[in-house]
C-alpha cells in the first residue's frame, strides 16, 4: 500500500460531497452504524472545540499524557503536508497501509452515498481508534461543535471550549453569541466542560447551555486560573486550582498566548479524570510539546537557505482576526524586524486579519494559496496598505515572495509566512524537499 493509494481514495471521497453541504449528523451516523458503531468503543475521549487554540491545547495534553507513560490517540484537522497527520495512533501518525484499510472500509460501507469528505474520513478515523487500544483519545472538532462530525461520542470524559471568535460565519453565524451556541453543542449531561476566557456574550451562552444540559462548568478565573511569567527572562508561570498549585517552565511553543493554552490543558486533563498527571509530567510537557505550523521556526532546509544567512524563517497559521491579534503581539515582542508573507482563503476576513498585523510588520507580501480559492494577492496587498502596512506588495507564489524577502531584508531580520494553513503546509512540504 502506498501514499498514491491513499491519495486516490481521498480524491474519490471529494467527489461524494453533497451538492449543498449542510451541517448535520445524519450522514455520519448512518455510516457509523454500517461500520458497527465504532464511536461507542473508543478509549476515554477528551473532546475540544474553539475558534483558536484547540490544537495547541491538545498538543499540551498529549505531551503531558505521554510524559506520564500513557498511550494517546489524537484526531486533528486539517493536515499540513500528509493526511496521515490527522490520525495519531498511540503517539504515531497512522501508516499508509492501515490508513488504506480504514478508508476502504468506510468507502465500502458508504457505498457511494452523498457524504462530506470530513464525515467519511472521521468515520474511518473512529474505526481506527476503536480497533487500537489506548489510554485516551484527544478529539478536536473540525467546524463548530453541535453538528460537527466528531460530535457523535455519547459520553466523553470531558469537553472543552478554548476560545470563541468570528470564523466560518457562513456555517456558524455572524455573531459571537451564534458561534458560542454552536460550540456549546458538544456539552453532555454530567460531563465536565472546561471553559477558557471567553467574551461576555459567549460566556453567557455557554453558561446557559451548561445549566440546561447539566454539564458541570469549570471556567478560567473561577475554577482555575494562571499567572503568566512576571519576569520574561525567567519565563516560569503558575497554575492554581483547588486540586493543584504549581510553577511550570515556559512552554516550548512560542507566543504569550501559549501559556493560556497550557493552563487550559492542565484544567482539562484534571477535569477528565483519565489519569492524575503530576506536576513533573507537566514540567516535562512544557519542554517537549510540539505543534507544527504554529509559530514554528524553520532552521534548515531549502526555504531557510533561500533567504540567505542571518535571517530567521517562521511559519504560523493565523487565518482569523483573534489569531492575527495574538500573532501581532508576538511580532511586537521581537527585537528584530518581521516581514510577513500572507495568504488567505477567499472565505476569510482580510480586513480583520490585517488590522492588527499590517501596522506591526516591517513589510507584507501577499501570495495566493495554491490549489484553493483564495483572496487575490493584489487586493490583499491593497488592503494591507489601507490597514497601515509600511510596505506591501503582491507576489505570484511563495517562492517569488521569499526571493523578494531575501532582497529587501538584512541579516537579523525575520520572515514570517502566515495565514492559511494550506499555505503553511506548502511551506513545510517545500522545506522537506
Amino acid at each position: 500500500m502506498s501514499a498514491a493509494t491513499v491519495d486516490r481514495l481521498l480524491e474519490r471521497f471529494t467527489a461524494l460531497h453533497p451538492r449543498v453541504i449542510d451541517l448535520s449528523l445524519g450522514r455520519i451516523e448512518a455510516l457509523l452504524a454500517k461500520l458497527g458503531q465504532p464511536q461507542d468503543r473508543l478509549p476515554p475521549v477528551i473532546h475540544v472545540s474553539g475558534t483558536n487554540g484547540k490544537g495547541s491545547v491538545l498538543a499540551f495534553c498529549r505531551a503531558a499524557f505521554e510524559a506520564a507513560g500513557l498511550t494517546v490517540h489524537q484526531y486533528v484537522s486539517p493536515h499540513l503536508v500528509r493526511f496521515n497527520e490527522r490520525i495519531v495512533l498511540n503517539g504515531r501518525h497512522i501508516g499508509d497501509a492501515a490508513l488504506v484499510d480504514i478508508l476502504e472500509a468506510a468507502d465500502r460501507a458508504n457505498d457511494g452515498a452523498p457524504i462530506t469528505f470530513f464525515e467519511i474520513t472521521t468515520a474511518a478515523a473512529f474505526k481506527a481508534f476503536a480497533e487500537t487500544p489506548a489510554d485516551v483519545l484527544l478529539l478536536e472538532t473540525g467546524l463548530g461543535g453541535r453538528l460537527d462530525a466528531t460530535n457523535v461520542v455519547r459520553r466523553p470524559a470531558a469537553t472543552g471550549i478554548v476560545s470563541i471568535g468570528l470564523d466560518h460565519q457562513g456555517y456558524l453565524g455572524d455573531t459571537i453569541a451564534a458561534v458560542a451556541a454552536e460550540k456549546a453543542g458538544i456539552l453532555r449531561a454530567g460531563v465536565p466542560v472546561v471553559v477558557g476566557d471567553l467574551p461576555p456574550a459567549a460566556r453567557g451562552i455557554v453558561e446557559r447551555a451548561a445549566a440546561e444540559t447539566g454539564a458541570p462548568m469549570e471556567t478560567c478565573g473561577a475554577a482555575w486560573r494562571f499567572e503568566a511569567a512576571a519576569d520574561p527572562s525567567d519565563g516560569t508561570w503558575r497554575y492554581y486550582s483547588p486540586d493543584r498549585a504549581c510553577r511550570l517552565p515556559p512552554p516550548a511553543l512560542p507566543g504569550a498566548h501559549q501559556t493560556a493554552n497550557a493552563a487550559f490543558a492542565v484544567a482539562l486533563t484534571d477535569a477528565s479524570g483519565v489519569a492524575r498527571l503530576e506536576d513533573r509530567h507537566w514540567a516535562q510537557a512544557m519542554q517537549t510539546v510540539a505543534w507544527p505550523g504554529r509559530l514554528q521556526r524553520l532552521k534548515a532546509g531549502p526555504l531557510a537557505a533561500r533567504l540567505g544567512p542571518g535571517r530567521q524563517l517562521w511559519l504560523d497559521g493565523a487565518h482569523n482576526p483573534p489569531a492575527a491579534a495574538a500573532l501581532a503581539d508576538w511580532v511586537q515582542a521581537q527585537a528584530r524586524p518581521v516581514h510577513a508573507i500572507l495568504g488567505l482563503l477567499e472565505t476569510k476576513d482580510p480586513a480583520g486579519v490585517l488590522a492588527p498585523l499590517a501596522p506591526v510588520c516591517a513589510s507584507l507580501t501577499a501570495v495566493p494559496v495554491p490549489g484553493h480559492k483564495c483572496y487575490p494577492p493584489e487586493g490583499l496587498a491593497e488592503e494591507a496598505r489601507a490597514r497601515g502596512a509600511p510596505e506591501a506588495a503582491a507576489a505570484r507564489d511563495l517562492g517569488h515572495a521569499l526571493d523578494l524577502a531575501a532582497a529587501r531584508t538584512a541579516a537579523g531580520d525575520s520572515i514570517l509566512v502566515c495565514g492559511s494553513l494550506y499555505l503553511i503546509g506548502q511551506a513545510l512540504a517545500l522545506s522537506e524537499g
